[in-house]
């Protein structure tokens, strides 16, 4: 099959101390509930206070984990991750959580985000003598940490003085997890209370409904939270810098149950299609969404134009979840492996298409044929998101220039490309109301307008795989 038109996030991360409790099951379900955030691998590192216990494999978090090595990962203090790869290829050796012995004890570390200034840091461990056994950025940070001086707060803020990029972190000690959030607050992370004592930590408070915890508090960009013994503590590690969160964690990578900024998400996905609707409308008889990422978006538009809304595609949810490949005869069936129509819904209509993003436009094509031929009228495609022009390189696994449609057709070009009867967008302007522009956002992949200061090598960056694989496959 081509490849899918929708952009991935690169991970999620969790971290938890609960005295008494088998902190590794917790964290199953933790990332059993950030599965969303990376399919490529998981891991667990543990502790009882004085050794560190871990266990890490390709897949997902329930093919990972059985009840035998979760048995095996011992201790009340543990951080837990679940990836998809942005730096570093999607082998093994780089499947986090990380874990070095040192001094101080058994030190761990769990990333969500993507440093621009890693291949300088990473040549600073190397000429220090500094053996690394990955090419991502995160066992970078691991090491930072490891040589720094200080207590490991102190070590956390010299880390924090020296990385530039996104960044969300649990990091494990012999007693503490910590939580860091980079100045820019490009990626989330959120503190949550169990109910029997003890607190845990995710990037987003989906994962706490599932181990029965509340939330407490979103970490805001530079701060380190300590959860320990006597609780938790919440510092500035580092001053905050303009602020730049994801816009697309709003738009598509997160859970709609999640909570950003106080606002659940699903309701802000509502907001964003009710102003499409209101930029953007079509003369149609029925709204259909491109589920599951667009369905709230287009209950939005529904709400907003008053055209009714209507399920018109079924979507597989486990077609995307294996790792047998198709073979050249279905991978010609394209998109009908993951959706299937309702013809009786959509035969003799006119209908509105409603997607969260068109990022190489290969979906969108095939999506459109599949309505017409189950017997729509007219399909009408209506994006809630603007149009992506620009690559990403604070973690999102975002094409290069080259392969996002958008940076190469015009609209009216793209719509011809997908074959719809009309195709707009939304606009910046229109998504930044919808989202509260005042609790700042990165727009980096719709305007060219990053948020760093220092010179990104584009070229460099653009290379997933930009670190030297020393040990083969």
């Amino acid at each position: 099959m081509a490849p899918e038109d929708k952009l991935h996030e690169e991970c999620g991360v969790f971290g938890i101390f609960a005295p008494g409790l088998e902190a590794a099951r917790y964290t199953f379900f933790g990332l059993y509930a950030l599965q969303h955030r990376g399919q490529e691998a998981a891991g667990i590192v543990t502790c009882d206070g004085r050794i560190a216990h871990v266990h890490k494999g390709m897949g997902l978090v329930s093919q990972v984990f059985d009840e035998d090595n979760l048995r095996y990962l011992r201790g009340h203090i543990a951080i837990g991750h679940t990836r998809y790869s942005t730096t570093g290829a999607p082998k093994l050796r780089n499947t986090q959580p990380y874990v070095i012995e040192t001094l101080d004890g058994p030190l761990a570390i769990a990333h969500n985000g993507n440093l621009i200034n890693a291949p300088q840091l990473r040549l600073e461990l190397l000429s220090r003598g500094v053996g690394l056994s990955t090419s991502s950025d995160s066992e970078v940070l691991l090491h930072m940490l490891a040589g720094a001086g200080g207590d490991w707060m102190a070590r956390i803020r010299t880390m924090m003085a020296r990385a530039e990029g996104a960044y969300a972190l649990t990091i494990l000690t012999r007693n503490a997890v910590y939580g860091v959030r980079d100045p820019w607050g490009l990626r989330p992370l959120v503190l949550g209370r169990l109910p029997g004592g003890g607190h845990v930590l995710a990037s987003e408070s989906c994962a706490f409904a599932t181990i029965g915890a509340e939330m407490v508090a979103e970490i805001q960009p530079g701060e380190i939270v300590r959860i320990d013994a006597n609780g938790y503590e919440i510092v500035q590690g580092a001053p905050p810098q303009r602020l730049a969160f994801c816009t697309f964690e709003q738009i598509y990578f997160a859970r709609p149950d999640s909570v950003f900024n106080g606002r659940l998400v699903h309701q802000t996905r509502q907001k964003l299609g009710r102003q499409l609707a209101k930029e953007a409308p079509a003369a149609a008889d029925i709204v259909v969404p491109v589920p599951d990422s667009g369905t709230p978006h287009a209950i939005g538009y529904a709400q907003k134009s008053g055209i009714p809304y209507s399920e018109g595609l079924i979507k597989s949810r486990y077609i995307g979840r294996t790792f047998i490949q198709p073979s050249d005869e279905l991978r010609k069936v394209g998109v009908a492996m993951k959706f299937n129509p309702l013809p009786e819904n959509l035969k003799g209509r006119r209908v509105v298409l409603v997607d969260d993003s068109i990022v190489r436009g290969n979906t969108s094509g095939p999506l459109v044929r599949m309505l017409r031929k189950a017997g729509a009228k007219e399909v009408h495609v209506r994006v809630a998101c603007p149009p992506i022009k620009f690559p990403c390189f604070m973690g999102v696994d975002m094409a290069s220039q080259d392969e996002l449609i958008a940076a190469n057709k015009s609209i009216d070009e793209i719509c011809e490309h997908i074959g719809a009867d009309s195709l707009a967008f939304l606009s910046i302007a229109g998504m930044m109301r919808a989202l509260k522009a005042e609790d700042g956002y990165c727009n980096a992949c719709f305007t060219g307008d990053y948020p760093f200061s220092t010179p990104i090598p584009l070229i460099e960056l653009q290379e997933k795989e930009k670190f030297a694989d020393v040990w083969g496959d």
